[in-house]
């Protein structure tokens, strides 16, 4: 891969981009293979950003048929409905991706998360998933990690006004400029897993309560067996009586995950076109930093609240992992 040049016609077509992160960083990005799961409004937005950037392969999977709901948050699905014909979001979406850059080979997998084996991702460099439960993300995290070759992990998820960004770079290293002088870094990732996993007693006192509300509604679509999104103001006595479950067993006071914040992010399950505008636009910068190796990457979790107008990056790591 690092040996291939970029091609005259990507040379003409990415001339400005190329001025900004310079000719390596096109060429590893127009090599990439990147896998998304889950067409939300969100992802949309992030697979419109690396396309126009000039990823190599981008491969979409979403069996789910378009909705009334999809469409008021996902531009990639035109609004005619004559052209569904039974289409699957990933197949509406990926019709519409292939006209913003026909240089950029945009294609359909089908099947479930949990169905894909280790093989599967040895195909790309990069996953991002969305839509999925607690469970799947947890099981394509460490199918990744299980590669011989370093695969860049994602999770990306929008409620209402708010979105969460996780990322799982494993052992990366990576080269920054500092006045004049290139600075080699490396940083250490934990998984998924072993992010959620740490106690939340540990965690400082000012870590943004969107990660506790978050992990509230996961933790109470496993137990309950619901799809994400399907977490509804019905069921706010049931994600209330949970948070004080996790927060007695957690052993940390209850106004970490406060009643009215997670009552806004199940009373609205439609995603907020300005916030998945935000949430994908950043995403794209993190992945295009990752696959570039150039560039300070987000570790680990980046929360963004309409409300506050607020980003925040929360490095959550267990202290003693490794020693």
């Amino acid at each position: 891969m690092d040996g291939e040049e970029l091609t005259e016609q990507e040379t003409a077509l990415y001339d400005r981009q190329i001025r900004v992160w310079g000719a390596d960083a096109q060429r590893r990005l127009s090599k990439a293979h990147v896998l998304v799961y889950g067409m939300k409004g969100t992802v949309a937005e992030f697979c419109k950003n690396i396309v126009l950037a000039g990823v190599g392969s981008l491969t979409l999977v979403d069996d789910r048929v378009a909705t009334e709901e999809a469409l008021s948050s996902n531009f990639l699905i035109p609004l005619d409905e004559n052209v569904y014909n039974g289409k699957t979001l990933a197949e509406l979406c990926c019709d519409s991706l292939k006209d913003f850059n026909p240089m950029v080979r945009v294609s359909v997998e089908k099947g479930d998360l949990l169905s894909f084996g280790v093989d599967f991702f040895n195909k790309f460099d990069v996953v991002v998933v969305s839509c999925c439960s607690l469970a799947a993300k947890k099981m394509a995290n460490d199918r990744c990690r299980k590669l011989s070759k370093r695969v860049a992990f994602y999770t990306v998820d929008c409620r209402d006004s708010c979105g969460e960004i996780f990322v799982d770079l494993q052992d990366y290293r990576y080269s920054k400029k500092k006045l004049e002088e290139t600075i080699e870094c490396q940083l250490q990732y934990p998984s998924f897993e072993e992010a959620v996993s740490v106690p939340w007693r540990a965690l400082p006192r000012k870590t943004s309560k969107l990660y506790f509300a978050m992990r509230v509604i996961e933790n109470y679509e496993e137990a309950e067996g619901r799809n994400p999104g399907e977490v509804l103001i019905a069921d706010l006595p049931g994600v209330l009586k949970l948070k004080k479950e996790l927060c007695t067993a957690q052993s940390v006071n209850e106004s970490h995950v406060p009643d009215n914040l997670l009552e806004r992010l199940i009373t609205n399950t439609t995603e907020f076109p300005p916030v998945c505008a935000i949430i994908g636009g950043i995403l794209g910068q993190e992945v295009i930093k990752a696959i570039s190796g150039k560039g300070d990457p987000l570790k680990n979790f980046f929360f963004f609240d309409a409300l506050d107008g607020k980003g925040i990056i929360e490095d959550i790591s267990d202290p003693n992992a490794g020693k």
